[in-house]
This record gives structure tokens, sequence and C-alpha cells, in this order.
């Protein structure tokens, strides 16, 4: 209880408020977004399609990340997540337009102002592709030039960086994998509706468990508060949630950390000097088909003597007890994001309060152009042919 309350008082913080707000938020967008992304694509264009491109930048991208093996299970379709200024500036024009709708272009973008999704969208319209975008609505500038438009608001709140934002994404985006795959008849409508109420209980399981994740991660932040650098390690769906973590701990603590998968790090990471003082924070869903390779990594963590954070929903893990944040199970391994991005943010969250580095370098000095984010939202649209 004294720690709880200490958590409370002193280094309580906009992204840990955040994090507490997500069980009511998976809620309510799920009641939102699942009868809207039911409307957004007809049966002809589902039935249609045969190559999908999901897009984004920062937190959108992650999402796209984050569901990436969802889409390849439920739809049974050959999926490529790319950065917008990948599908922007190099995609091969060759690959599009050669059939009706294919490919399908997603992109994600709360903003719905960032140009090269905006720019990635107008060079795929031009050769040929059917566009959905997945934003504040069609009076944003990204909704403005998608053929389809996905209306993903959420209510506002305290501002931080993004939890409720990928939150809000990686569901919609998940909701219209499981949708798809439905329509194309991948499964029985029985098991598309488990698929979704594994999403929509996720929230009741979370939100019993963010009591004791919060407290563990906690504890870990304190120790962790003045190193210099982290890596986050995870492959496959897991990887999004090191990729998110790593942002997010940039971004809020302002210190040097990397994303890398299971594999690189034994290939590289571990080379890392100062090793003693680099937080490693290893993601591992119990269903991961990589899981005896993060057993490896883990053991190699431990000789090492690096400071560790095990974030995973398995019991048989060879890690010591303080190391372990456990999350609650999700019934398929493709909903488990919803579950591990969470410490992450909290961990980044409690990294800044501790330390006292504000949010986004509190845009003072060399950062204050970034206050209006006209470096992302006013970037020249160029059209490559």
């Amino acid at each position: 209880m004294r720690r709880a309350i200490i958590m409370e008082q002193k280094f309580d913080n906009a992204m840990r408020r955040q994090v507490y707000s997500i069980p009511e938020l998976i809620t309510q967008q799920y009641d939102l977004m699942e009868p809207r992304i039911r409307e957004a694509l007809s049966f002809q264009e589902i039935f249609s399609l045969q190559h999908i491109i999901i897009t984004g930048c920062g937190d959108s991208m992650a999402a796209a990340m984050a569901v990436k093996q969802a889409f390849e299970q439920l739809t049974k379709m050959p999926i490529e997540v790319l950065p917008a200024i990948d599908v922007a500036r190099f995609y091969p024009a060759k690959r599009c337009g050669g059939a009706p709708n294919d490919p399908l272009v997603i992109t994600v973008s709360n903003s719905g102002k960032v140009s090269r999704v905006k720019e990635a969208i107008m060079r795929m319209n031009e050769l040929g592709a059917l566009t959905l975008g997945i934003t504040s609505g069609k009076t944003t500038p990204l909704g403005e030039v998608c053929q389809k438009v996905i209306d993903s608001s959420i209510p506002k709140f305290e501002s931080a960086p993004g939890v409720r934002g990928f939150l809000a994404s990686f569901e919609a985006l998940l909701l219209l994998a499981i949708r798809i795959g439905e329509v194309k008849g991948r499964y029985t409508m029985d098991q598309a509706k488990a698929y979704r109420m594994d999403v929509k209980h996720s929230a009741e399981k979370l939100a019993a468990a963010l009591p004791a994740i919060d407290e563990k991660v906690y504890s870990i932040a304190e120790q962790w508060k003045d190193f210099p650098g982290f890596d986050f390690v995870g492959a496959g769906t897991d990887y999004a949630s090191a990729w998110y973590s790593h942002a997010k701990m940039i971004e809020a603590a302002g210190r040097y950390s990397m994303h890398v998968n299971t594999e690189e790090w034994l290939h590289l990471n571990f080379f890392v000097a100062n090793s003693e003082h680099t937080g490693t924070v290893a993601f591992i869903d119990d269903a991961n088909a990589s899981m005896g390779r993060m057993k490896e990594a883990l053991h190699y963590m431990q000789v090492m003597e690096r400071p560790l954070m095990v974030v995973s929903d398995a019991d048989d893990l060879d890690v010591p007890e303080a190391s372990l944040v456990k999350i609650p199970k999700t019934e398929y391994e493709v909903t488990s994001p919803i579950m591990s991005f969470i410490p992450g943010a909290l961990l980044a969250g409690y990294v800044s309060s501790m330390s006292g580095e504000p949010y986004s370098r509190g845009f003072r000095t060399h950062w204050q152009f970034a206050e209006d984010a006209s470096a992302i939202h006013k970037s020249n649209i160029e059209i490559v042919k």
C-alpha cells in the first residue's frame, strides 16, 4: 500500500494515466469501430483483394507491425508493412494496378496531418490502388485523399507520448483483419466472433492486471532511471511491442534506445559496452514461435548480468521474479499486443518522471521547432511516378 501511495503521489505521470484509461478505451473503441469496419469495404471489394500494404509513421507504424501477423493468418493473403516514405518514394509502380483494387493500401494516422502518409496515398491512388485511411475523419488532410475512410477518432485526454493513439490504431486494424478474413471465408462467423470477443474481453483482463504490472514496472524504473541506454528485444508480433517501447523511451525520457529482433540481439547488441547500465527489455508471448530462441537469449542476457525486464504471459521462463512483468494471456496470439505494449509505456513514463526529463524535451532550445509538428505536417509533397 505504501508503494502504491508513492506511485500515485510522487511519480504519477500523464503516460501512466493514459495507460490506466486503456481498458475503458478498448471497450469504447470496440463499440464504435466494429460497425464502422463492417461498412468500410463492400463484399465485392473484399472478394477482389489479392494483396495488402499497410503503412504509417511513428506509433501508427508500430501498430501496423503489430497486426502484420494477424493479417497474414486471418486473410491468408500477401501482406506488406512498409514505412510511409517507402510507399511514397520507392515502391515499384509495376506492382500496382494490375487488377481492380490491387493492392489495397491501408494507412493509419491519428492526426491525419502527416505529409508523408498523405503523399503515399496520393501516389497509390495514381497507380490504381484501392486506398483506405484509418484516421480522425474524412475532413483531415489524409481523409480527403483516401478513397475509403474509417473514422478512428478517440475521446480527448491529457497529452502525452502516444499510448491511447497506439491502442486505437491497433484495435481498428485488428478488427479490419478479422472482417476481411471473415468475408473471404477463411473461417466461420462463429470463429470471427471469437476473435472479436478476444479483443473486447481483453479490457477486463487488463484492468484486473494493471496494478500488479504497474508496481513491478515502477520497481524496475527506480533502478533504471539513470541508465543512458536501453535495448528492446522481440520477434514476430512481439517485435512491434519492442519497436513501440523504444520509441516511447526516446520520446518520453530522451534516452538512447534500440529495437532489435531476438536473433539479431545475439549477433550484435550483446557487444554494447557498459552492459551493466543498459536496460534490456525482452518481449515474449507464450505462443510466439521464437520462444525457444528467446529463452536462449535470456540465458545469455543473465550471463552478462544485463539489467533485465521480461514482458510475458508465459509460466515457465527461467528469469528472476523481480525481472518478470506478467501480462494476461489472450485467447489468440494475434491479440497479444493489446497487452504487451503496456509495460513499455509505463517504463518510459516513469523514467521520464523519476529523472525529471520532460516529454519531448519540453520543446526547449534545439527541439523548439517540433512543437507545432511542422517538420512532419508541413513537409513538401512529392509524387514519384
